[in-house]
């Protein structure tokens, strides 16, 4: 490949796709650097215990939870763009407050608050951008934006890791405010973002209900965002279950796990749009799912058999198995960017992004948990029980995609309707 068309690969698809990358890119260096530290920050600066510090996250976790579809038709009324700017204006005023905060209260009411906080901005940033981008370009869009986003994340960490390395208190008291000031950059970049069709609302138009039944009486939608949470467990696999397999269960050195996530980064940002070339309606999505679950499932495979592997051998296939597992997450990304644009309510996306929210956590929240579990008690059995699990997923998602088109084709007028698709 020459140097030209190695640029050309990694052009933005638009120029709005470019500004949306660039956001996510600020995003993901503020949010980055903090999370890096954040551990040493609550232990050392708050004063907090490991067990306070999990239990105020568990407690803003169910936070989010329930505030998830409240903050979605919050969206929905005020336009995805208003929403969007006022969560990471407020995103950023909690982060300054963070060093003010010194006990274990005061923590839980900054956890729930940035979590719920966080809910509107999530629900707000998918409503716009596929409210913003044209049809035949929001999946290649979103590929180019989620590759910007690991590539922010990456250089926040190296950020948060050369804050740590000073070994100072002062340094990290300071911490949340560097992150603060990036997410207020943020906002404003959010500000000068061009307005999406539904932000141009007028206010009579916001107090009006909006027409259709919400998405919790859709159950297609509801059960394929479920089973699109069981299949994000992949992260549970990556961050989680192959990390513990290879400190407890193999003989591969500790150090391999930096190489393992170093792996897992640079795929994520040179090759999501790679993984989105072709997938273009519910059916090329639903392949990529199929594809997703394949590598999960193979990685679940080429795993369990390090338990009788030694040396290199070891350390080739737990390296093979956390590709594979990565690969699940890219074709997995895809397929959910394209099901969201064709499975949601158009009218609705703020509401619809919220109650997947919802759903997809049910789908998900209990991986860690049992995957730990099977793999570390019940060895092959059990890596075999985790991939029956996303078989499973798979086989069940096809009719439940099928069910949420045909509640849109019943209750969601033909115009509108039209907007609800990846491509012209």
């Amino acid at each position: 490949m020459t140097l030209a068309a190695a640029v050309r690969q990694f052009r933005p698809p638009s120029p709005l796709a470019g500004r949306l990358a660039a956001q996510s890119l600020l995003f993901a260096v503020g949010d980055g650097t903090f999370m890096t530290g954040s551990a040493v920050f609550f232990t050392q600066i708050v004063g907090l215990s490991a067990a306070q510090v999990g239990l105020g996250l568990t407690i803003a976790g169910i936070a989010a939870f329930l505030a998830a579809v409240p903050m979605g038709k919050l969206v929905d009324r005020y336009g995805p763009k208003r929403m969007w700017a006022v969560s990471a204006t407020g995103q950023a005023a909690m982060f300054a407050l963070w060093p003010f905060i010194g006990d274990f209260p005061g923590f839980v009411a900054m956890a729930v608050g940035m979590e719920v906080i966080s809910a509107l901005g999530q629900a707000a940033h998918s409503a716009y951008t596929i409210d913003v981008l044209p049809p035949d370009e929001r999946v290649k869009s979103r590929a180019y934006m989620y590759s910007a986003l690991n590539l922010g994340f990456t250089l926040g960490a190296l950020c948060g890791g050369v804050a740590l390395a000073f070994h100072s208190n002062d340094v990290l008291h300071a911490l949340p405010w560097f992150t603060a000031t990036v997410f207020l950059v943020n906002a404003a970049f959010v500000t000068r973002l061009p307005r999406a069709a539904h932000d141009n609302r007028t206010p009579e138009q916001r107090k009006a209900k909006i027409p259709g039944p919400g998405p919790l009486r859709n159950p297609g939608w509801l059960l394929t965002t479920f089973f699109d949470g069981v299949f994000w467990t992949n992260q549970v696999l990556l961050n989680v279950v192959i990390p513990l397999w290879l400190v407890e269960q193999t003989d591969a050195p500790r150090v391999l796990l930096a190489f393992l996530f170093g792996t897992n980064t640079v795929m994520c940002i040179f090759l999501p749009m790679a993984a989105a070339r072709g997938v273009s309606d519910i059916r090329t999505a639903l392949r990529a799912i199929r594809v997703s679950s394949a590598f999960f499932v193979i990685s679940c495979l080429i795993t369990l058999a390090t338990h009788d592997t030694v040396g290199w051998f070891t350390i080739a296939l737990v390296w093979l198995g956390h590709v594979t597992v990565t690969a699940a997450e890219l074709y997995l990304s895809a397929a959910g960017w394209t099901l969201e644009a064709e499975l949601m309510d158009p009218r609705q996306r703020g509401a619809y992004q919220g109650a997947a929210n919802l759903s997809g956590t049910l789908g998900k929240v209990w991986a860690p948990a049992l995957y730990t579990f099977l793999a570390m008690n019940w060895g092959a059995t059990g890596w075999l029980i985790i991939a029956g699990i996303i078989v499973a997923a798979t086989i069940a998602v096809h009719p439940a995609t099928r069910l949420a088109r045909r509640f849109l084709e019943r209750n969601v007028p033909a115009e509108a309707l039209a907007d609800a698709r990846v491509t012209s």
